[in-house]
């Protein structure tokens, strides 16, 4: 950070006329450097944590953002690239100087010194209060870990219980009334919740979720930080000249504005509710007859519904999809058939925990693209959920190859026991591996550019397309094999995945519109209108959820307020619904896939299909406008109806905006 601030402040002062060599090639580069420190850093905080990084965490983060606000509001800095985005650039660099200037304005550089020093103060506020936040929600996902008995865990595999065993010992939470522990995992629904018989372990289970950093235990409580995250966001919103945080994040992504949003959420939110309906009636009549049946329920009962129809359920699956297969003969193996890239495993190379591996990704001429670092198991101290990043990317003035790791939370079986995953688990990893393609297949000068450097609304874009291959006829027979037959999966239960890919599909949107309303609903707030901490943090939650028309005590949304990590810590701020914007080019592409694409019926996974995404999406990051890397491969611009279709509702174009 010293090294930089020197360079910058010799680039802001120099007298020279601007130009690459001089000034964006520096900058750059140094930047570069940077990141790749700091995401070294963010490997350990978030895969290894504990209390040594927390602490380094802590003392770090806002001298990181003070740092950034000391770059980016550097009044000379900001004026000489100005200067410099006047003069004749190739396309990709004038691109590049553009959105160097967009950076500045948005930080604040054009604002007067008072103002961005309050600014920086704010950022450095956020930082603290981000990072506190982050590491509460880890925490708890232990201090409220449910310890389960005998009796309540039926329904689980020995091997599931050896694993809930082993997780109770690992953290000394092991009793001779409660021998299992199952640590809680990001999302609301945790996913024992589909697998445990006894009704009254599920409703434990699903409490305990929910109830997650909400003030009963102090030491998790995030509901002050939170408010106070939220006041400081409306703050910093109003000082750069926006109504509020959400539309300052809006701005900055393609979809540009709140309208645009709005628009496309809440056109899906009475086609979901009404598939909410029509799921709960099926729920009731085929699986609890006259019984009653909460929250808790209905992953269990939805599971069981799915067998009857469909002739698959997660037991019968799971011998099939070890992990290793998974990826090496699944998620690799479609990006080999699509991009003609391979993966070597690099048993020489070690990872930074015992269970991490290292492959190398080869391109199809036999050049190294990187390394791949595979990091599936949960872990004390490690954060939950599943993510991708990188430690270093590669462009044409920056690092010569990429090295991209991908994040799960699978619990790690008993010694000697097979790592099954669950459909979830599956699809997941194939979704992060997408986000790494987007970084192993970049084609970029400048490093600020390269990969999934591209508008939040953007970057789940890729990942989440790359989900399809999951079901494909040829992708699945390849690693959907029995972990110790080797026998394909009967092809009774593949069909079932296969016609059951919208089941249950209005309970999944609905959670997942909630959130995006939730995270919209506290950041579209003014700073004057953010509650009190005692009386209004729920009330608010629960306003936000009414007003949506999609609430239901069957469905809480995906991430309750409290451990809403995306949003409260992890860079999602204003920003969730770019898994739905995200979706909507996913759908669309995969029609494309499926049509235009396909040859042969091969469903489109071929090279050529796979050399256009590669060409005109994977390759070109933030190098030009995303919207117009969509309208290159499609011939215009995203269409909503395909993600409509995808999961069996009606679109409502002209539905009133909330």
């Amino acid at each position: 950070m010293a090294q930089r601030i020197e360079l910058v402040t010799r680039l802001a002062e120099a007298e020279e006329t601007p130009a690459i060599d001089n000034l964006l090639r520096p900058f750059e580069l140094s930047g570069e450097e940077l990141d790749q420190a700091v995401s070294l850093f963010d490997t350990y905080t978030s895969s290894i944590g504990g209390e040594a990084w927390n602490a380094a965490e802590t003392e770090l983060m806002p001298e990181l953002a003070a740092h950034q606000d000391a770059v980016l509001t550097n009044p000379g800095l900001y004026a000489r690239f100005k200067e410099l985005a006047q003069i004749p650039l190739d396309e990709e660099t004038s691109e590049v100087v553009a959105k160097h200037v967009r950076d500045f304005k948005f930080a604040g550089a054009h604002l007067p010194a008072e103002t961005r020093a309050e600014l920086a103060k704010v950022n450095q506020r956020l930082a603290q209060l981000t990072t506190g936040v982050s590491q509460k929600i880890v925490q708890a996902g232990l201090t409220d870990a449910v310890g389960l008995t005998e009796e309540e865990t039926l329904g689980l595999s020995e091997a599931q219980k050896a694993a809930l065993a082993e997780d109770a010992k690992k953290n000394g939470k092991a009793t001779q009334e409660t021998p299992y522990l199952a640590v809680l995992q990001l999302p609301t629904q945790q996913p024992l919740l589909a697998q445990l018989d006894n009704p009254l372990a599920r409703a434990k289970l699903l409490e305990a979720s929910m109830n997650r950093c909400d003030g009963h235990d102090a030491l998790t409580d995030t509901r002050a930080m939170i408010l106070n995250i939220v006041r400081l966001r409306a703050h910093a919103a109003r000082l750069l000249g926006f109504d509020n945080h959400a539309a300052y994040v809006a701005a900055q992504g393609s979809a540009h504005n709140l309208d645009a949003i709005d628009t496309l959420v809440y056109g899906l939110v009475d086609g979901v509710e009404q598939r909410v309906i029509g799921e709960q009636q099926e729920l009731s009549h085929q699986i609890y007859a006259d019984a009653r049946f909460g929250a808790a329920d209905w992953m269990w009962a939805q599971e069981r519904l799915r067998a009857k129809q469909f002739s698959v359920d997660s037991a019968a699956l799971a011998p099939y999809f070890e992990l290793t297969n998974v990826v090496e003969n699944g998620v690799f193996f479609a990006a080999h058939e699509l991009y003609g890239i391979s993966a070597r495993r690099r048993e020489d190379l070690r990872g930074y925990a015992e269970e991490v591996k290292v492959w190398e990704i080869l391109d199809a001429d036999g050049s190294s693209l990187g390394l791949f670092i595979g990091d599936y198991y949960a872990r004390a101290g490690k954060a939950g959920g599943a993510w991708m990043h990188a430690i270093t990317q590669k462009s044409g003035e920056g690092a010569p190859a990429s090295i991209i790791c991908n994040n799960l939370n699978i619990t790690k079986p008993a010694a000697g026991e097979p790592t099954l995953l669950t459909w979830d688990e599956v699809e997941t990893a194939f979704h992060e591996f997408g986000h790494a393609l987007h970084g192993f297949l970049s084609d970029v000068r400048w490093p600020s550019v390269a990969g999934t450097s591209v508008p939040q609304d953007f970057v789940e874009f890729p990942s989440q397309l790359n989900e399809v291959w999951a079901l494909h006829p040829r992708v699945l027979a390849n690693y959907a094999k029995h972990y110790e037959t080797g026998e394909p999966l009967p092809e009774r239960l593949a069909k079932g995945l296969v016609d059951s890919r919208s089941f249950g599909s209005g309970h999944s949107m609905s959670e997942l519109l909630q959130a995006v309303i939730l995270d919209q609903s506290w950041h579209r707030l003014r700073e004057s209108a953010i509650p009190d901490y005692a009386a209004s943090f729920s009330m608010l939650e629960g306003d936000a959820v009414a007003a949506s028309g999609l609430g239901s005590n069957l469905i809480p949304p995906r991430y309750r307020s409290a451990y809403f990590n995306h949003i409260f810590a992890g860079g999602y701020s204003g920003a969730y619904y770019s898994y739905v914007w995200s979706e909507a080019l996913d759908a669309d592409v995969a029609e494309w896939l499926r049509t235009e694409a396909a040859h042969d019926d091969d469903g489109g996974l071929n090279r050529e299909a796979g050399d256009r995404l590669r060409a005109e999406i994977l390759s070109r990051g933030a190098s030009r406008d995303p919207n117009e890397s969509f309208v290159a491969l499609r011939g215009r611009e995203v269409d909503p109806a395909p993600l409509a279709r995808r999961h069996g509702l009606e679109l409502h174009r002209n539905h009133a905006v909330g």
